[in-house]
Parts: C-alpha cells; structure tokens; sequence
C-alpha cells in the first residue's frame, strides 16, 4: 500500500476508522474515501455493491462495526450478531468481486475464550466456550476473520485479519449506557468532579463488578499505526494480535484515572454487577518480531483521551 493508492476506510467516524484516517493523512495518503452511514447502509448488500463498483477501492480497511461495552452486548444480543455479520459480509464480498488488493477486517480480543490462557495466543482462537455477555459479538467478528482466511484459500486474495485489545482515544463513545469501561471511567471521574465542585459535598464514583478483572489497554492512534505499518511494510496475512502485551486491573485503572481527572471523592464497588472475563491479555509477539511495539503509555494516553473528551463535550 503506498500513498496513491484509493483507500476505503470504513466507519471513518468511529473510535478506530478516524484514526486510521488521521494515520493515513499523516503519511499523505491523498486518494481516502469515506461515507457516513447516513451516505452508505453497510448492512445493505445492493448499496454496498453499488458502492464499489463507483469507487474502485484497491485497499479496505473494515473498521465499522457495532460495537458497546458489557451492558451493551448482553441487552443487544441480535443486534450485535446480525449487524455485525451483515456489514462484514457484504463489504469482504464485495472487495473480493471487485479485485481490492488487500482488505485489513478489525476484530476484538473477546474472539478469544473466556477462560484462555494468558497471555492470549492467535492460536487460541476456538479452543474453548466464549465469554457469555459479548458471546454474539464474538461469534459475528470469528465469522469474519474466518471468512478472510476461507478466501486468501480458495481465492487467492490476501486478507488481514487484527484483533486488537481495549482500546481508547479520541472520537470514542462515552454513553455511560453503551461504552467500554475506560471512556466510561473518564465520563464518570469528571461528572462526579464537577459535582463535587459545584456542591461542596463530597461524591462518590461506584465501580461495576469486583474491580479484581485485568485489563489491557491500547491508545487508538497506536492501533491505526500498528494496521498501516502491516499494509504497508509486510504482506502478512495470519490473524494476529495488536496490544501493548500487558494489563491492568479494574480498580487500579479507576484510580488511575480518577487521578488524571482530578476526582478526589469516594470510589466503591458494586459486586452484584457482571465483571465479564476474568484477564484479558494479548500475546503481541508475533507483532512484535514483525517490526512494530506500542509507542503510548497508558497515563499519557488516558490524558490525552480526557483532553479531547473535555474539548468535545
């Protein structure tokens, strides 16, 4: 992939596709093509079709997805599964009909077993039950990196599959309702922040679950750099990895970003709430021995995320 080429990057407004734009204009990409989903019904194969056949991508990057934190997954069950499964269907379809050079498919670390062994190796993948609250997710994003592989079989093309760990940034959703735990954090340190403030009472920020659940964690714009340098660098086409290689917990997170946020209050925790998977952490050395690490600390990161949340809300 180089700087000429026509790049469709797909869900340019979400968390990862806007970074992967901002990634690509840094490098003077000239030829990225966009449409809203206003614009574009990814969920609809004739729109999608037709889509194509006027644009003529030669690279894809398939960063639209239905996505949303625990709450989300467990109430949304067939949302998740259907509109995930169709928008990959009919774009990785398409891109193979209309001779796309190479497609990158966005994946989640939650393809991996609830219970697998960590650090989390691609070769896990299918070898245990998944985690119940994003079981649909899960099965819509392992249905279409096994797509991808199916065809770089019988078709020859050279499709890439990532899965990246949690990841965070600018343009993230910070719906207390639909969010990941990370943006729902830094929305809630700073309400409670400014509460405190304006009432002179002390407040209090509750914490879902036991806080004892690991997590990692990757800056977004790591993610896009991590996706561009494997088009551009390799022609690498086995499922791998994107993450920093090490984690966090819960609670150690939420102080963490009470601190950056400047909340001095109460934090508690509600164990009656779902913790979800136990650890989640990626094994990143196939990535690493590619040629590429993550450049964003957590703390910097977190700060960088609070800074474009304040300057956006």
């Amino acid at each position: 992939m180089t700087p000429d080429a026509r790049v469709y990057v797909a869900g340019h407004r979400g968390l990862v596709g806007s970074a992967l734009v901002r990634r690509l204009e840094r490098a003077g990409y000239k030829n990225i093509i966009t449409r809203t989903s206003s614009e574009l019904d990814l969920t609809r194969q004739a729109d999608v079709e037709a889509f194509f056949a006027a644009e003529d991508p030669e690279f894809v990057l398939l960063a639209a997805a239905k996505v949303g934190g625990i709450l989300a997954n467990d109430t949304y069950r067939g949302e998740f599964i259907r509109d995930n499964l169709l928008i990959q269907t009919n774009v990785i379809d398409a891109a193979r009909r209309h001779g796309v050079q190479r497609l990158l498919f966005l994946g989640s670390s939650c393809i991996y077993p609830r219970d697998c062994p960590q650090p989390m190796r691609e070769d896990s993948l299918l070898t245990g039950p998944l985690e119940s609250t994003n079981e649909a997710y899960a099965i819509a994003k392992i249905a279409g990196l096994k797509m991808c592989e199916a065809f770089n079989s019988q078709y020859g093309t050279k499709y890439l599959s990532v899965m990246p760990t949690n990841l965070y940034g600018p343009n993230d959703n910070f719906d207390l309702e639909t969010s990941h735990v990370l943006p729902a954090f830094i929305r809630k340190f700073h309400e409670a922040k400014l509460r405190q403030e304006q009432t002179g009472e002390p407040a209090e920020v509750v914490i879902w679950g036991t806080g004892t659940p690991k997590r990692e964690f990757l800056y977004v714009d790591d993610l896009a750099d991590a996706c561009v340098f494997l088009l551009e660098q390799t022609d690498h086409v086995e499922l791998t990895n994107i993450g920093v290689g090490h984690d966090i917990s819960i609670a150690e997170l939420a102080a963490l970003v009470a601190d950056v946020v400047g909340f001095e209050g109460t934090l508690s925790k509600d164990a009656t709430k779902p913790d979800g998977t136990p650890r989640k952490l990626m094994d990143v050395s196939q990535l690493n021995a590619l040629g590429w690490e993550a450049k964003v600390g957590l703390r910097e990161g977190i700060e960088l995320a609070y800074a474009w949340f304040q300057k956006s809300s």
